[in-house]
């Protein structure tokens, strides 16, 4: 027992917890910081290493910090990149927060590139203003690291790792807690309230600028548990990843533009020159653009030419594409760059209000699993890092439920050791091997480019599928399981459940993006569907899926603190 905190860091299931926050991100690490220290948080990182997609943003953080700028300016970039789906409240909150939380940020430790002493600012497509604060090209690394560090520091938060949430615990539209992985026992925490932070989805796609966590986990976690979704339609293509042959997808900062560097096609043009804004357009139009250009000249990429870039030293501006650029045999300034659109960020996800608030008591959701209505149907660039901050923020004020919590028999608990086995025998390989066959599937179907017939005959397929997997008796063991027992895996079968724990939360994060692209028949901002290829003012309004209900539509701008999701 910790005599400082209380806390029995050996066995954290002894305790009652006030809050538990899954995901170790900037949302899940900002989070722990802000919620009030006489609360005994615990932190879960599925991961056993310090991978986040939080950590692989590149370009920076949206703030006004430049006298020549404004919050209403940052607001309308904002909504205008949001294609008429923004919710005006929750943008006001955020610009108006932005600055704010760079201010709080610095006091953290937090160490943004400067010029002449003053915070230096980077231009980022659809920014009228150079707003965007970097630390070179690795923003997400150096807030994570930073945010780390004074996680550590706070004696009311535990942090542990290599723990999978596998449920969240609900009963009567109240949460009281989550069921876990934890090594080779699946048991039960209780809490008063619980906080996904478990970020995107952009590995559901084979293109992507995600890490393999960015599975939807999250959306898949909410969903079984009852809680609302939005707008799973909208998913963002960064125009910019490398692609080629043999080399791993890389994002290419859209920073990179912003100094100066240019598209060019196989024909030496710009596939872009058509676009207002150019080579700095949103980025739905960019990644379109890239996409028709590269179908029509029958080739895999585009070249990003960054010879024209004025920036002095630049090496040292963009250390880290530089150098996995020169990993790859690539030389950045003789070479064009080979690009092409990935996956990168989903403007949709689990509905919360502005304190972050879902429909279920006592559940929370922040970061990119959330939809919060900042985004709207595009997200302005660098926006989502700062939006992990401004609603982390929101924990300050936290309203804990009062009614009375589950308990959870701890004396005597039953502990049964299974011995169930995944049913295929390819076992790991038929798990992986699926997994890759729905990533091809979704980057095929549910990609840049859209249609009725693919994706109604990918729906099927995946719902299928999914239905056959909820038959193996290990994931029924997960469903099943009762609050007083304990139990307990051998390796093969520990390693068969967390394969088919992510085939099935993959399934049916991919079935719902499914059901909300085929309900929204026109095209706006991050969803093109080319037979439906224009936006319609019908369709300006929010996607909402809710268990039970068929999909329907939500009012934009129909939000408040207390009660959007009511």
């Amino acid at each position: 027992m910790d005599l400082n905190t209380g806390f029995n860091k050996k066995d954290i299931y002894s305790m009652n917890w006030d809050v538990v926050v899954i995901g170790a991100g900037a949302a899940g690490l900002m989070t722990s910081l802000e919620l009030p220290s006489n609360l005994r948080v615990l932190l879960l990182n599925r991961n056993t290493s310090k991978r986040s997609s939080s950590r692989w943003a590149q370009g920076g953080m949206a703030a006004v910090t430049r006298i020549e700028d404004s919050e209403d300016s940052h607001a309308l970039d904002t909504i205008k990149a949001g294609a008429g789906l923004c919710d005006p409240a929750t943008v006001q909150m955020f610009v108006e927060s932005a600055p704010k939380l760079v201010d709080r940020l610095l006091k953290l430790g937090m160490e943004f590139d400067r010029t002449s002493g003053n915070l230096a600012t980077t231009l980022e497509a659809a920014h009228t203003h150079r707003r965007v604060l970097h630390v070179k090209d690795r923003t997400g690394k150096a807030l994570v690291d930073v945010l780390n560090e004074q996680v550590d520091r706070r004696d009311n938060v535990l942090h542990r790792r290599g723990i999978r949430v596998t449920q969240i615990w609900v009963e009567g539209g109240r949460c009281f807690g989550v069921q876990v992985l934890d090594g080779p026992s699946l048991r039960w925490i209780n809490a008063k309230a619980v906080v996904l932070a478990t970020g995107g989805g952009g590995h559901l796609f084979a293109n992507t600028t995600n890490p393999t966590q960015a599975s939807g986990e999250g959306i898949a976690l909410a969903w079984s548990a009852g809680a609302v979704i939005e707008d799973l339609e909208f998913f963002q293509f960064h125009p910019t990843a490398l692609k080629l042959d043999g080399a791993p997808s890389f994002l290419i900062s859209e920073a990179l533009r912003g100094e100066g560097a240019v598209l060019v096609d196989s024909f030496g043009q710009s596939p872009v020159n058509h676009l207002e804004g150019k080579d700095l357009a949103s980025r739905d139009q960019v990644s379109r653009a890239l996409f028709k250009a590269m179908k029509n000249q029958n080739v895999d990429h585009i070249g990003l030419d960054v010879k024209s870039i004025a920036v002095d030293d630049i090496d040292a501006r963009f250390p880290s594409i530089f150098q996995r650029c020169r990993e790859v045999g690539l030389e950045p300034f003789k070479d064009l760059i080979p690009v092409a659109p990935s996956a990168h960020y989903w403007m949709g996800g689990v509905s919360t209000n502005l304190k972050a608030q879902t429909n279920i008591k006592g559940l929370f959701a922040i970061g990119e699993v959330a939809c919060t209505g900042l985004h709207g149907a595009n997200r302005l660039a660098s926006n989502s890092l700062m939006e992990c901050l401004v609603f982390a923020n929101q924990m300050r004020n936290i309203e804990l439920n009062n009614f009375k919590t589950a308990v959870i028999e701890r004396s005597n608990p039953s502990f049964k050791y299974t011995k169930l086995r995944f049913s295929k025998e390819q076992g790991t390989d038929y798990l992986t091997k699926e997994i890759e066959k729905l990533r091809q599937l979704c980057w095929r179907e549910v990609g840049v480019d859209r249609s009725q017939k693919g994706m109604s005959s990918a729906l099927k397929e995946v719902k299928r599928d999914h239905a056959n997997l909820l038959n193996e008796p290990l994931l029924n063991l997960v469903f099943s399981q009762s609050k007083d027992v304990i139990n307990g895996f051998d390796e093969i079968a520990r390693r068969d459940l967390n394969l088919l724990l992510d085939l099935s939360n993959r399934q049916m994060a991919s079935s719902l993006m499914l059901e909300a692209c085929l309900f929204r028949e026109e095209s706006r901002g991050g969803h093109f569907r080319d037979d439906f290829p224009t936006s319609a003012p019908f369709w300006q309004c929010h996607t909402r899926q809710v268990k039970g209900k068929d999909i329907h539509t939500r009012p934009v701008g129909d939000i408040s603190s207390e009660s959007k999701n009511l």
